[in-house]
């Protein structure tokens, strides 16, 4: 998936920040939007970070509001991994 499939240019980057759980500020990169059986999932690389890891975040409605959950469960994230694969090629 390329980064038009997330509504952005080549040259402009997403970037979502968080705070970790010491409070401190974390950037991360989108890297790509999944959709599996309607549920939205959106993968952040770390900014700061010199490892190629990719964090999946399944986004969640509550209260009306969207919230980013880390994807935690095994079995959900190779589906992820597995749909997003399948974009790249």
């Amino acid at each position: 998936m390329d980064k038009k499939d997330l509504n952005i240019s080549d040259e402009e980057k997403v970037i979502m920040s968080f705070l970790d759980e010491n409070g401190e500020k974390v950037d991360f990169e989108a890297v790509a939007k999944v959709y599996l059986k309607e549920v939205e999932y959106l993968l952040l690389a770390p900014i700061d970070e010199e490892s190629e890891d990719i964090y999946v975040f399944r986004v969640d409605e509550v209260d009306g509001k969207e919230e980013l959950n880390l994807v935690e469960d095994d079995k959900e994230f190779l589906a992820v991994k597995k749909e997003y694969k399948k974009l790249l090629y």
